[in-house]
C-alpha cells in the first residue's frame, strides 16, 4: 500500500541541479529538442529502495511505474517521456543513439529522457536495478532504430505532452521550467 503523505508529496533528501543534454537528431534515433536530464545521487535509497523511488515518482505525478533494468539493445519511446531511477548497483548506459554519450549511473541517480531519447544498457553490475515510471495519459511503446519507425516518431514526439511535475522535485522542480522553455 503506498504511502500517504498530509504535507508536500516526498522529494529527494536533497536539492540536485541536473546535468543536461540535448542529443541531435541522427536519422533514425530522433532524440528530442527537450534536455535529457540526470541528477546524480539525488535520491537517498536505503531501507526498500524500490518503494522509495516508486513512492517519490508517484507522489509527484509519475506514474505506471516498473522494476527492471535497462534493455541492452538501443530503443527508444516516441509516445511517452521516461524517468528511470537506479535502486541497485551501477551500468554504463548510452544516451542519446549511436552519436549520444556514455553516461555511468548508479545508486540513486535519476535519468529523465524526453520522449524520442535513444538509450541502452552496454554493461552493468550483477544487481543492477531501476525503477522507471511515466507521467499520467501516456503509454508506453518501444520503439528500434529503423527508417520506417523514424518517420512514424518525429510526427508523434512533438505530440508528447509535457508533464506538469518533475518526477523528482515535484511542481518546482528543474524539469518543469527547462522543459517549458524549450517547448516555446
Amino acid at each position: 500500500m503506498p504511502a500517504i503523505y498530509n504535507s508536500d508529496p516526498p522529494t529527494a533528501s536533497f536539492k540536485v541541479s541536473p546535468v543536461s543534454f540535448i542529443f541531435p537528431d541522427d536519422g533514425l534515433v530522433p532524440n528530442s529538442p527537450l534536455p535529457f536530464l540526470l541528477y546524480k545521487g539525488a535520491v537517498a535509497v536505503d531501507g526498500d529502495p524500490e518503494q522509495t523511488m516508486e513512492e517519490m515518482f508517484h507522489a509527484n505525478g509519475w506514474g505506471q511505474s516498473w522494476r527492471n533494468g535497462i534493455f541492452d539493445y538501443l530503443h527508444y519511446h516516441a509516445t511517452v517521456h521516461e524517468v528511470l531511477g537506479v535502486t541497485r548497483g551501477r551500468a554504463l548506459v548510452r544516451f542519446g543513439g549511436n552519436h549520444g554519450e556514455d553516461f555511468e549511473i548508479r545508486k540513486g541517480d535519476v535519468a529523465i529522457l524526453p520522449a524520442g531519447t535513444g538509450h541502452q544498457c552496454l554493461s552493468a553490475s550483477n544487481d543492477f536495478a531501476v525503477v522507471g515510471a511515466y507521467p499520467p495519459g501516456q503509454q508506453m511503446q518501444v520503439t528500434r532504430p529503423t527508417a520506417e519507425n523514424y518517420r512514424l516518431a518525429i510526427r508523434m514526439i512533438p505530440q508528447v505532452a509535457l508533464p506538469e511535475t518533475d518526477p523528482v522535485y515535484g511542481q518546482r522542480g528543474p524539469l518543469v521550467e527547462l522543459w517549458r522553455k524549450r517547448r516555446r
